[in-house]
Formats: structure tokens, C-alpha cells, sequence
């Protein structure tokens, strides 16, 4: 089973011998020809795969999928890495991913959508090949459904692919709602950097956010402040609010936008570590937990959600 490019497939599985049969010959074809080989899958599916490849499993990388999708742009960001350690020289990666979909909110799990659709804009140059388990009998419809649209192959057979772009508008039209004016609000504007950061951290310690995080937090909002004052209208306003699970912050600014057009999905993809600038929304994307961005011409909204510590 050779092919050459860029590859990523969903594999819908119904019971242990449909997953094993789309996945243990992927990762022995893998090794046979010498491609490096990760599977990020639960524990059951570790073991099961395991036992399947017998005195080959050792020459598999296994990682505990809970350990691995946290969140999406992190998630996305190890595999980056994975790969450009591994594939050197053009070497191909093979990966078995299976997302963790139980536990996730609306919002997040339209995220984790998003972020299957645009693995095929983050590897499309590569040679590497994805296969993505998706198990029909405990995953919501609707998330099956969705990988039919977000891979443009099924290891099966053809899938209804939907193009990147597309599939991102969609989610876009669903971003979660602003938070109202409230009395933590902090307004922005050129020189007023420090100012801004004593009152996150304060905010950050009155509501419980631990320590590391809230230097995540102080360090992802001046990040997304420092691009607003560039280029948006020179000043605006942080708001602080929270649902359930997380504390969200709101950096929403006034005023067009003075740079050039903005590029396809931004800051959801890594950047080239080469280039002179591009890298602020990704950095703020690997603080944060989840993102939610409407940047336009009249102005830019954008909210960074910090998951709450575990009781």
C-alpha cells in the first residue's frame, strides 16, 4: 500500500476487527518501508493494536490520546512537531489519530472540527499520511457525519469532501456570542501595556486562575492587544467574563483595519519559523485554549478561553 503526497482518511469503525483491519496494515506497510509510524489512539485501542503487530508494536510510537488532544491548535502544533523531527529529508510519517470527542461543548467540538479540516491545509506539502479513527458505535452522528466532510478520502472509499475555506466560514458563522460591558473591563490603548497587565493579574488571582496559567492568560491577551494596536484603531477594551469551563476574555477593538488583506486561517496554521512576522496569533493559539476571532474592517473581536482548574 504505497501512494505518494499528502494523505488524510477516516477510518468509521463499528466493532475491534474493522478498526484493526484499517489500521494494523497501515502501520506494518509503514514500517516496512521505513516510515516512522505514531499512533495516537485510547487505551483499549493501544492494547488491541498492539497485540496485533506483536514483536513489531515496539517499532510503533503509542500515545495515549488523552494525553495528546487537549486542544485543537496544541494538538495541531504537536503534530508539526512530531513530523519535523521525524521526517527529515522528506521521510514519510504515518499517524493513526483518533480525536477525543467525549466531554467536549458545542463550541469546542466545532473547533476539533475545524481542526481536522485544516490538517489538509498543514500538511498538504508533505508526504505524510493520517489515518483518523472515528467509532461508529459510541461518537455522535453528527461528528461522523463531519468526517466525511473534513477527510478528503474514507480508507473505504471516497468521501464528501468540503473544502477547507468552506468548511471554516461554516464555523465561523457560529462563533459564541460577546460578552456584555462589566465593571472588570479594562480599556486599552497605545503605553498603557502595564496597566493592562496589573489588572489581568488581579482579575486572574480574585477568580482562581493558577499561577501558570495566568501568565498564559497576561501573555496571550498582549500578544492579541499588540496586534490590535497595530492594526486596528489604536485602542479598545478587554472584557472578562466565564461560563462553566472556562474564564473567557474578550479584546474587541474599533476602527479599520490598516494591514494588508489578512491570509486564509489566521493563526491557526504554524508558521515558518523564517519569516519576519505572522507568528502572534498562532503563539496566542497555543497559550489559550480556544479561540474565537471576527476580525474585519470596522474593527476586530477576539476572545481567549482558559480552561478552570479540576476541583
Amino acid at each position: 500500500m504505497t501512494r505518494t503526497g499528502f494523505a488524510h482518511q477516516a477510518l468509521c469503525y463499528g466493532s475491534d476487527t474493522e478498526f484493526l483491519a484499517g489500521t494494523a496494515g497501515f502501520a506494518l506497510d509503514g514500517l516496512d518501508a521505513g516510515d516512522a509510524v505514531l499512533a495516537v489512539v485510547d487505551e483499549r485501542n493501544i492494547a488491541l493494536l498492539g497485540e496485533a503487530l506483536g514483536a513489531r508494536s515496539g517499532e510503533v510510537e503509542f500515545v495515549d490520546a488523552r494525553d495528546w488532544y487537549d486542544y485543537p491548535s496544541r494538538t495541531l502544533g504537536r503534530y508539526h512537531a512530531y513530523c519535523d523531527r521525524h521526517g527529515p529529508d522528506r521521510r514519510r510519517v504515518r499517524v493513526i489519530g483518533e480525536p477525543v470527542w467525549t466531554g467536549r461543548g458545542t463550541f469546542e467540538a466545532r473547533e476539533w472540527k475545524r481542526y481536522e479540516s485544516l490538517l489538509n491545509i498543514a500538511f498538504a506539502d508533505s508526504p505524510h499520511w493520517i489515518v483518523c479513527p472515528y467509532d461508529t458505535r459510541t461518537l455522535p452522528a453528527d461528528v461522523v457525519r463531519t468526517a466525511l466532510r473534513t477527510h478528503p478520502e474514507l480508507t473505504d472509499g471516497p468521501a464528501d469532501f468540503t473544502d477547507p475555506a468552506d468548511f471554516c466560514a461554516e464555523c465561523d458563522a457560529h462563533r459564541p456570542a460577546p460578552l456584555p460591558a462589566g465593571p472588570d473591563d479594562i480599556p486599552f490603548a497605545r503605553g498603557g501595556s502595564a496597566a493592562v497587565r496589573q489588572a489581568l493579574v488581579g482579575y486572574a488571582r480574585r477568580v482562581g486562575l493558577p499561577e501558570q496559567r495566568m501568565y498564559d492568560l497576561v501573555a496571550a491577551v498582549h500578544e492579541t492587544v499588540a496586534n490590535s494596536l497595530r492594526y486596528g484603531g489604536g485602542q479598545g477594551v478587554i472584557r472578562l467574563g466565564g461560563d462553566p469551563d472556562h474564564l473567557i476574555c474578550e479584546i474587541r477593538d474599533e476602527g479599520a483595519h490598516n494591514s494588508a488583506p489578512l491570509p486564509p486561517f489566521p493563526g491557526h496554521l504554524p508558521p515558518d519559523p523564517r519569516a519576519p512576522n505572522g507568528h502572534g496569533m498562532w503563539v496566542v493559539r497555543q497559550l489559550a485554549d480556544l479561540v474565537a476571532e471576527d476580525l474585519g474592517p470596522s474593527g476586530s473581536v477576539v476572545q481567549l478561553y482558559f480552561r478552570w482548574p479540576t476541583p
